[in-house]
């Protein structure tokens, strides 16, 4: 059987007059849109217009929560009180979905960004505050994150459905975790190596670590970035070379 996977990029990462994805151009291209909520990026009207162009072209909007950073654009590290958390976590699934029913659509599923989503990774308390929070929301969401991480192990306990996800366009540990961005290497910016690796992880559930060893990746949804330079000329040829190659793209909520 020709393998299926998921296409998904960070959306409506913006605030204001200030704009970092093509979000129309993006999603043109992937299937899942994981949009920004406020925290990190995102106002009401960004949050709409992305809403009504995903629900136009058919593809899932997902709720990208995250620590409150606009300034640090929800990558510093943050300590946050889970009951807290849950609740700021519950408030960005909300103001997405007004946005996402106005535009005939919903909210489909939700992945935490940058570094909630780095944090849950190792941190169960954490990982166990975003799940409570979609539990707070009044969804059964499934949860897009790392595999093997807390995060997914957490939603499986609590009766949702855990989402694995690979990237694209991201170094990897010999631990299948990513490589952080302050480190060189973290992010690829080679089109052809980005491409080389989605082939891989679409097709063979492959990738190489940055140290050289290799890796199982067990994906269902493939993530490219929507603030590195070029990423909607990239996400289309990426997507391009995808169906070439025989894969099915298809969102996974």
């Amino acid at each position: 059987m020709a393998p299926t996977i998921d296409l998904n990029a960070d959306l409506g990462e913006g605030f204001g007059r200030w704009a970092l994805t093509d979000d129309e151009a993006l999603l043109s291209v992937v299937t899942s849109a994981n949009v920004a909520c406020g925290f990190h990026a995102g106002d009401p009207s960004i949050m709409r217009r992305v809403c009504e162009t995903a629900a136009r072209n058919g593809v899932r909007i997902g709720a990208q929560v995250s620590y409150r950073d606009l300034a640090g654009f929800g990558r510093r590290a943050m300590d946050v009180p889970p009951d807290e958390l849950a609740d700021e976590v519950a408030y960005q699934i909300g103001a997405l979905e007004v946005f996402a029913r106005a535009a005939g659509s919903r909210v489909a599923y939700v992945k935490p960004h940058g570094a909630l989503y780095n944090r849950t990774v190792h941190d169960e308390g954490q990982a166990c505050a975003v799940v409570e929070g979609v539990r707070l929301a009044g969804s059964d969401l499934p949860v897009l994150g790392l595999p093997g991480s807390h995060l997914l192990t957490a939603a499986e306990k609590a009766g949702l459905t855990p989402v694995t996800e690979a990237f694209a366009d991201r170094a990897y540990t010999a631990q299948g975790t990513l490589v952080p961005r302050r480190e060189p290497g973290a992010v690829l910016r080679d089109p052809e190596a980005v491409v080389a690796r989605a082939l891989s992880m679409a097709r063979d559930r492959a990738v190489t670590a940055i140290t050289g060893e290799p890796l199982i990746v067990l994906a269902r949804s493939l993530c490219l970035h929507g603030d590195t330079p070029g990423a909607a000329g990239l996400a289309q040829r990426v997507r391009r070379e995808l169906l070439g190659a025989g894969v099915t793209l298809a969102p996974f909520a």
